[in-house]
């Protein structure tokens, strides 16, 4: 099975994120997020027990813009995602390290 993600360079992350439909999901823990976070961000710990019940808890057929700090764990909550039935989901290539 083919996973259904894209991965999306920087830049072309950050144009994505001006969209009102799309829904930008922070996947990095509470104090990162707080630290510094994309406007309009939404945090979903990944590391935390409930991870997946509050991914089921969102609308699969919505848009999903997916980031961390180096892309390891939006990569896998990408994944997790596309397991669940969403199929329009854009990971952030290499995380917010990944800035120019």
């Amino acid at each position: 099975m083919q996973e259904k993600f894209t991965n999306l360079a920087y830049l072309d992350f950050v144009a994505q994120c001006h969209n009102p439909n799309v829904i930008i999901l922070d996947v990095r823990t509470a104090a990162e997020f707080t630290d510094f976070h994309l406007p309009d961000a939404v945090n979903v710990d990944i590391k935390q027990p409930g991870f997946s019940d509050e991914i089921a808890e969102l609308d699969p057929k919505k848009t999903y813009l997916v980031y961390c700090s180096k892309g390891i764990r939006s990569v896998n909550a990408c994944l997790l995602m596309s397991q669940m039935g969403f199929n329009r989901i854009f990971n952030l290539k290499g995380g917010l390290q990944s800035a120019p």
